[in-house]
Formats: structure tokens, C-alpha cells, sequence
């Protein structure tokens, strides 16, 4: 079977929304809604330092008290992370490997997208119709 040399820059989404550890739970789901998005890194000092997802914030709305809680309270800390120019295949497989959600995907130490479990979804997709060479 032919390898396909994909970067994973290829099915990432931009990411031009991120918050700090400081966000509350209301402007977080608030910043969510507005951008639909279901995932948000959390940045300090312009270092990526946790992820929230959409998931992790309806956990937490029937609970007494959570309106007070931060972005680093909710937060995964250490988010995955991949250098831009990744290979699809090597994301794709510690994602699976380790059941993890999302990829912040950086180049030189900035964000520039996350790719997603849907994006990895699409790239499945378009491989299995053959639209990728």
C-alpha cells in the first residue's frame, strides 16, 4: 500500500481564538458559542498550557458554584501538541494511541490551528475517495 506523505497542516483549523487562565466558565462557553467551536486552548505568556473542550464545560453547568470557576481550573493541562509540518499519519495514530480529542498544531512556538478528531475524520474521507494523491 502506497504512504501518503500528508502535513497535518492540511486538515488543521485555524485558530484564531484563544483565552488565559483567567477566562471565566460564562465567557468561556460565551467565546464557544459565538466562534462555534468545541475546543479552545488556553494560553499564558503566549504558550499554549491547557485545552478546554465543549465537553468539559457541559460537565460542569448543572454544578452548584461552577460560574466561578476559571479556564485553568477546567482546563487539560499539557495539551498534545505538534510542530506544523507533522505528518497526518503520526498525529492521527498517537490521537488514537492515547484517546486524545485534539492537536494544538504550532509553528515556532505559535499557534496556528487545532486539528480535531472530525478533522482527522475529513482526512479519512478524502483518502478513502481517493481526492489525496
Amino acid at each position: 500500500m502506497k504512504r501518503l506523505n500528508i502535513p497535518v497542516d492540511e486538515y488543521t483549523t485555524p485558530c484564531p481564538v484563544t483565552v488565559s487562565s483567567g477566562t471565566s466558565m460564562p465567557d468561556l462557553m460565551a467565546i464557544m458559542k459565538n466562534f462555534e467551536i468545541r475546543h479552545i486552548p488556553v494560553v499564558d505568556n503566549d504558550v499554549a498550557v491547557g485545552i478546554i473542550s465543549d465537553r468539559d464545560l457541559k460537565m460542569m453547568m448543572n454544578v452548584e458554584g461552577a460560574s466561578a470557576l476559571r479556564a485553568g481550573d477546567l482546563m487539560h493541562e499539557d495539551p498534545f501538541t505538534v510542530e506544523s509540518g507533522t505528518s497526518l499519519e503520526q498525529v492521527v495514530l498517537e490521537m488514537s494511541k492515547n484517546k486524545i480529542g485534539s492537536a494544538i498544531v504550532n509553528n515556532d512556538g505559535n499557534i496556528v490551528g487545532i486539528f480535531t478528531s472530525t478533522d482527522a475524520l475529513n482526512a479519512l474521507v478524502e483518502v478513502l475517495r481517493g481526492e489525496v494523491s
